[in-house]
């Protein structure tokens, strides 16, 4: 017998609502899905075969979130806002977006939905389900398919290819044969969606609870990672160094073993192999990472400008950019092998401490890995970790704006501002990074050399 959802008071006021008004109105979507697969129902959304001008009327706060479309937002009394949607049907499809128009009745609307699954009704006032697609026997079965033709289903809108990949590893679904069929010959049509839109899908994978490589597995498996991210694809075969292990395979594990609430640091191990490969599969990535312009020796610094390129290709903003691209230049895995304080200040100048956090948390799960894939030691790691600490509580300069001596310091010994400033100080910080004790104003005043010093010398 399946399971009855448990309908929120403020869920059933609006479904009784709008029925006393003559409209027909059941609650739709994830919420049903997920509270037949026994897991929290997340946002509660209804379809009414009321027109959203109706629905404004009928409740005193309403938010036009998407009036054009059909969906209104209904402000209940505890402040939670639900989405109300016209019974929708679907006239014109393109690939990108359907063209649709409303509906007189719920099999229409359920019948444009993308996946069985996705298209099961409860009535929370009759205590029925409506489930022309027998979505409830696939989720007892465990497989996903689509609504009605494959080929037609995703053919409508290629996001569908996407998101079928994501329930599946979400929710550990099989996709049904000719769905996994039709999935795979429309991976190389997927660069017609809008980078937005690619972009929150990969986002919505690494922030969900459920370990992101089933998803990021089927990418690779079905395509869609060869024809979205190449730069990643090139990556599959190549080996992590100092360890037997696929690096594509560690990345995904090591994506599973950070938290969803980090996606920032999943997207910097889900990169961490991007700049092994000494060129970039780019034929599918639009020309940025074309192998003729591939001018990087270090793989770490190859791997910040692809990471780079990547992300923005997929409109990811500025700060995303920054942090991704910018950990992987200093590198994700433990720097186990700095011998002394200056080798370690220098990695610490090059990392800043404010990613200590960051850094820490991707160690430690790469530790985790590989204390149960090889029955490695973690030891080195926490002393490793123990040593950062000491330093940074030490108190020693490890950037340039830690110096004793700034700019102004400079124009006070005769010198005009200008680029040399940045070369001055960047040899300070070196000579400070080396001994700490040296950072002191008058002794870095005695290192910088002025115009006037150098002829004094050259006298």
């Amino acid at each position: 017998m399946d399971p009855t959802p448990l309908v929120p008071d403020y869920v059933r006021w609006a479904v009784e609502t709008l029925e006393r008004a003559g409209y027909e109105t059941w609650t739709v979507g994830g919420a049903i899905r997920n509270t037949l697969l026994g897991l929290p129902p997340g946002d509660w959304d209804l379809a009414t075969r009321a027109p959203p001008r109706i629905v404004q009327d009928l409740f005193p706060r309403t938010i036009p979130v998407g009036v054009e479309h059909g969906t209104v937002g209904v402000l209940t009394k505890q402040r939670t806002l639900l989405e109300v949607t016209t019974f929708r049907k679907d006239i014109e499809t393109t690939g990108r977006h359907a063209v649709v128009e409303f509906a007189e009745t719920l099999e229409e609307d359920l019948a444009r939905r993308d996946f069985t699954v996705n298209a099961v009704a409860w009535h929370p006032v009759r205590r029925e389900f409506r489930d022309p697609f027998s979505g409830r026997e696939d989720l007892k079965e465990g497989i996903l398919r689509t609504v009605g033709t494959p080929e037609e289903r995703f053919s409508e809108d290629f996001l569908r290819v996407l998101r079928a990949l994501r329930f599946s590893g979400r929710f550990d679904l099989q996709i049904h044969a000719p769905t996994w069929e039709a999935l795979c010959a429309c991976a190389g049509s997927l660069g017609q969606l809008s980078p937005e839109r690619i972009r929150e899908e990969l986002l919505k994978v690494l922030t969900e609870d459920a370990a992101p490589s089933g998803a990021l597995g089927l990418y690779a498996e079905s395509g869609v990672l060869r024809a979205l991210y190449p730069e990643l694809a090139a990556v599959m075969g190549c080996h992590r160094t100092g360890r037997d292990e696929d690096l594509w395979e560690h990345s995904l594990r090591l994506v599973d073993e950070l938290s969803a609430r980090r996606p920032i640091l999943r997207l910097a191990a889900l990169f961490q192999g991007i700049g092994v490969p000494n060129s970039p599969d780019s034929e599918a990535a639009g020309g940025e990472m074309a192998p003729g312009r591939e001018v990087q020796e270090d793989p770490q610094a190859r791997a910040r400008e692809r990471a780079a390129a990547v992300l923005i290709r997929g409109r990811y903003s500025n700060v995303e950019i920054r942090e991704v691209s910018e950990m992987l230049w200093t590198g994700l895995e433990p720097p186990l092998a700095l011998p002394d304080g200056p080798s370690l200040r220098r990695w610490l100048h090059k990392a800043d401490p404010s990613r200590l956090r960051a850094f820490g948390r991707v160690w430690l799960g790469k530790a985790r890995i590989d204390a149960r894939r090889f029955g490695s030691d973690p030891t080195p790691v926490l002393e490793l970790l123990q040593r950062i600490r000491e330093e940074v509580h030490a108190g020693h300069p490890l950037g340039i704006g830690d110096l004793a001596l700034d700019g102004r310091d400079l124009i006070s010994m005769g010198l005009k501002p200008g680029p040399s400033f940045g070369r001055i100080l960047g040899g300070l910080i070196d000579r400070v990074l080396e001994d700490p004790s040296l950072n002191t104003r008058d002794r870095l005043l005695e290192l910088v050399e002025t115009p006037a010093r150098k002829a004094e010398e050259g006298g």
